[in-house]
């Protein structure tokens, strides 16, 4: 029997509630929570105890929209996510390049589109250091690619390629590619993409791990699993780390719904939700959850908007399933007992999946579907109480909510004054009754919890945060729609479990529960200095899987 007891702490009880006490772990469980005093008298010969010094104790976080293969293939390949600088970027691709000479293809991730010249780079930026072989570079936000000439030749991309629904291929004022790609059109580049060598695929989710629990997540919800413009299908790699014991976190698989195919791949993710339950010891791992893609993002003019876009008479974006469709899909899925995880940035789309979810629960009468919808860029007024209306879930990725340059600059000239004033409307949510979640959506923006809970409750950029330009530092983005510190707090901890069926094993301090645990450096019980506090430990079912 193993036992720590974590004494002197601030402990984090959901609900913005805390106390002063500590934590009694036992095999893997929360023992008991309490007084020290208490607790003391509780303790094994061999407990093991830690003084907190005072810092706060709260439940591991949990990540409800993150994409960990794609991000680990980055730490593990090219990274461009640590450096916000053009020149910075080509100099890593061509050091990759010079100490790579095998690959037939080279990819990476992590680029900007604000540090170039009108937003994108271009081929022959590519082509200066890299001529003879494709390369292939995901945005940060993994809604464009940028490649080089050699690229677009191996794919068979030529000039006069049209665009795909839900797609654009950038061009210069002539009419030339530029060798940028967005949303659906990236799918152009499949032949040319590389198969990942046995093992890389668990390589890259165990980067991801260790990344993940250095900043307190022991959860998460990955939002993109089965073949898709972000990447192969990482099922198998899963429950082989499942199986090998080396999945230390809790993970939520969200099936990815294939916009390609019809209802018939149904048998397919009900057969994947009963192989992921037989296979995965211990309930570690679950596939109860379909992700559906609805649109794109407004920087890109794929988002879905209700009316057009104030730099583009006439362009609303696309629905990438009709809405008759989705509807349909959706009853479909909640009738078979899956929760669904919707992405929608536009203000169209996030009605479409509103819409989805009222005919589903009109069409199936009560059901237990914890249905969500990611991202919300924009809401209509008109939408805003059917979330609560309709029990669905806003997950959030409140570091995005703060006044970047390419945000003041770029993204909200397209959206316009009046929906300028509905960006990211996250208090007017909560305010509303909408239940609140949250999630990184890293790599596409830096993982840490304790950044995003300070950008959402204040609505301005982390101090320690590379990626801060122009005003976001200084000028919070709609301030009335700063969320309360508790309610960030139990959008990574209670409130995301429930949304991920786990609330009666972890996400809270209390007795039986998962002992999924973290230690920070100092005392955030007041909000302040969030964005500067560290991780000190994280506990995972009681396992020390990240110490600073």
């Amino acid at each position: 029997m193993t036992s720590l007891h974590i004494t002197n702490a601030r402990l984090y009880r959901g609900n913005g509630r805390w106390e002063h006490g500590g934590v009694l772990v036992r095999d893997g469980v929360i023992a008991a929570v309490g007084p020290d005093t208490e607790l003391a008298g509780s303790r094994d010969a061999g407990t093991e105890v830690r003084d907190a010094g005072g810092a706060s104790l709260l439940p591991g976080f949990h990540d409800t929209h993150v994409h960990p293969p794609m991000a680990g293939s980055s730490l593990l390949g090219i990274d461009l996510m640590p450096v916000h600088d053009a020149e910075a970027y080509l100099g890593i691709i061509a050091d990759y390049a010079a100490a790579h000479p095998g690959p037939d293809t080279i990819v990476g991730v992590g680029w900007y589109g604000d540090v170039f010249p009108g937003g994108f780079p271009t081929r022959a930026m590519l082509d200066t250091i890299v001529p003879d072989r494709p390369v292939v570079l995901t945005s940060h936000d993994g809604h464009g690619v940028w490649v080089n000439s050699r690229a677009l030749e191996a794919a068979g991309v030529a000039a006069d390629v049209a665009d795909p629904l839900g797609g654009h291929f950038v061009r210069d004022a002539t009419g030339a590619l530029t060798g940028v790609l967005l949303d659906t059109a990236m799918q152009a580049l499949d032949p040319i993409l590389p198969e990942p060598a046995p093992g890389f695929l668990e390589k890259a989710i165990l980067a991801a791990q260790q990344r993940l629990h250095s900043v307190g997540v022991t959860t998460w919800h990955d939002a993109a699993v089965g073949k898709s413009e972000l990447g192969p299908d990482t099922l198998d790699a899963y429950l082989r780390l499942a199986a090998d014991g080396a999945l230390t976190a809790q993970v939520v698989l969200c099936q990815w719904w294939d916009r390609d195919r019809g209802l018939e791949q149904l048998a397919d993710l009900q057969a994947r939700r009963a192989r992921v339950a037989a296979e995965a010891p211990g309930g570690r791992v679950s596939a109860s959850t379909v992700k559906i893609m609805q649109d794109g993002m407004i920087e890109n003019h794929t988002a879905a908007m209700l009316d057009d876009y104030s730099d583009a008479p006439g362009v609303r974006g696309d629905s990438f399933l009709p809405p008759a469709q989705l509807a349909t899909v959706v009853a479909e899925l909640d009738a078979r007992g899956f929760d669904v995880h919707m992405h929608a940035v536009g203000d169209r789309a996030v009605r479409e999946c509103l819409d989805a979810v009222e005919h589903a629960r009109s069409a199936n009468g009560t059901t237990a579907g914890r249905h969500q919808i990611a991202h919300l860029d924009v809401v209509d007024a008109a939408d805003i109480d059917r979330f609560a209306a309709l029990d669905v879930t806003a997950n959030a990725q409140l570091l995005w909510a703060r006044t970047d340059t390419e945000i003041v600059e770029r993204k909200l000239p397209m959206m316009g004054e009046d929906r300028a004033t509905r960006h990211f409307p996250f208090e007017t949510l909560r305010a509303h009754g909408a239940r609140i979640v949250a999630g990184s959506d890293w790599p596409v923006s830096d993982p840490r919890p304790l950044w995003a809970m300070h950008t959402g409750s204040t609505r301005l950029a982390p101090s320690t945060d590379p990626h801060a330009t122009g005003p976001a530092l200084t000028e919070p983005l709609l301030p009335a729609e700063a969320l309360p510190l508790a309610t960030t707090l139990d959008a990574y901890t209670g409130t995301a479990a429930w949304v991920g069926r786990l609330e009666a094993t972890t996400g809270r301090l209390e007795p039986g529960l998962a002992a999924d645990i973290v230690v920070l450096d100092r005392d955030i019980s007041s909000g302040r200095g969030l964005d500067e506090a560290q991780v000190m430990l994280t506990l995972a079912r009681g396992v020390l899987v990240y110490s600073a």
